[in-house]
C-alpha cells in the first residue's frame, strides 16, 4: 500500500508518523524498550572529542581532559558506560553532554569530573550523536539508534521526540552525527544538520522535513523541489562519523568521513577535502574557527589554519 503521508524531495524525505505527535506523552513514561539488537553494551569510550573552552575532552578508550600544558587528566566517565559522542556549548562552560553506548545521555556540569544520567523518556538504545542548540544552551538533541531525533529543553532532564529518522534510499536511516547550526536561513535561525551512513541531511527547527542541503532560504528549499547542487558536495555513500559547526563562524562546518576531514565555508553546500586520512571524530574551538582537532586513523591531529596543515598531538 502506498504511504500517502510521505512527502518527497529529490533524495530526502520523512514520514509524519504518529510518533511525532505522541512523543511528549511517551517521554513521561520512562525508558522505552527496544530490541536487544539495537542496544550496545557499555564498554570503551569513543572515539569522540569536543572543546570545553580551551580544553579538549577526549573519549578514546578512556575519558580525559587536556590540562593546557600539553598533558591530560584522566576522568572517571559516566557510570552508565562507554561514550559514543560528546557535545558542549560556549554559553555553558563546564557542561558536557555525552551520548552513551549502553543507552541514554549523561551530563557533566564540572568539566567531566562528575556525571549524572539524564535519560528520562529516552529509548533504551545507544545515543549515537548529541549536540547542543546553537542559540539555546539548555537544549540538547540526541540521535537514538533505531529510533530518531530527540530533544530536551532542560539540559537533559526530560526528553521528547523531535523527528523520525530520515527516509533515504527506500529505508529509514540512523543518524550518525549531529550539529546545531545558527544561520539566518533557518526557519527560526537554527538548523539541525545530521550525518547518516549515506551522507548529509538537515532539518530546520520547525522539524517539518529532512531535506538536502542547498543554498537559499529554508522555506524556499522546502517548497522548491529543486535538487541539491552538485558542485563539490560531500562524497555520497560515505558514513559521516562526526560533524561540527564553528560557534564563532556558524557557516563553517567540519565533517569526519572515512575519506578524511572535509570543510565547508557556506553551511554545507560546497565542501573541500582537508585531509585524506580516515577521520573518526572532529572538534572546532569555540572562538577560533581555524583551530580544529580530529581523531584520525593516523592518530590525534590538530590544525591552526582551518585544515591546511596538520600536526600530531600526544594522546592521553
Amino acid at each position: 500500500m502506498k504511504d500517502t503521508n510521505m512527502i518527497t524531495t529529490p533524495r530526502h524525505s520523512t514520514r509524519f508518523s504518529r510518533r511525532v505527535f505522541l512523543g511528549a506523552m511517551v517521554a513521561g513514561a520512562g525508558l522505552i524498550g527496544l530490541p536487544s539488537s539495537l542496544r550496545a553494551a557499555p564498554g570503551a569510550s569513543g572515539p569522540a572529542i569536543a572543546f570545553d573552552g580551551d580544553a579538549l575532552i577526549l573519549a578514546e578508550g578512556t575519558l580525559s581532559r587536556s590540562n593546557g600544558a600539553g598533558g591530560w587528566l584522566e576522568l572517571s566517565g559516566p557510570a552508565a558506560g562507554g561514550i559514543l559522542s560528546l557535545a558542549t556549548h560556549p554559553g555553558r562552560p563546564g557542561r558536557i553532554a555525552a551520548g552513551l553506548a549502553g543507552g541514554g545521555v549523561a551530563v557533566s556540569e564540572d568539566g567531566g569530573k562528575n556525571w549524572e544520567a539524564r535519560s528520562q523518556g529516552l529509548p533504551a538504545a545507544p545515543a549515537t550523536a548529541v549536540t547542543v542548540a546553537a542559540a539555546e544552551p539548555d537544549t540538547i538533541y540526541a540521535a537514538i539508534r533505531g529510533d530518531g531525533l530527540w530533544k530536551s529543553g532542560d539540559a537533559g532532564r526530560s526528553w521528547v521526540l523531535a523527528m523520525d529518522r530520515p527516509w533515504l534510499a527506500d529505508a529509514e536511516r540512523d543518524l550518525t552525527a549531529l550539529a546545531s547550526v545558527d544561520l539566518a536561513t533557518g526557519m527560526g535561525g537554527i538548523w539541525i544538520y545530521a550525518g547518516t551512513e549515506l551522507g548529509l541531511t538537515r532539518v530546520p527547527d520547525c522539524f517539518c522535513r529532512w531535506q538536502d542541503v542547498q543554498p537559499g532560504d529554508a522555506m524556499d528549499a522546502l517548497v522548491s523541489g529543486k535538487p541539491a547542487p552538485t558542485e563539490a558536495p560531500l562524497p555520497e555513500g560515505e558514513t559521516i562519523n562526526a560533524l561540527v559547526s564553528a560557534a564563532s563562524l556558524p557557516a563553517r562546518l567540519y565533517a569526519a568521513l572515512p575519506s578524511g576531514i572535509w570543510e565547508s565555508q557556506d553551511a554545507g553546500v560546497v565542501w573541500s577535502q582537508k585531509s585524506n586520512t580516515r577521520a573518526l571524530a572532529v572538534a572546532v574551538h569555540p572562538t577560533n574557527a581555524d583551530h580544529v582537532v580530529a581523531i584520525t586513523g593516523g592518530g590525534l591531529v590538530e590544525s591552526r589554519d582551518g585544515g591546511a596543515n596538520w600536526t600530531a598531538l600526544a594522546r592521553a
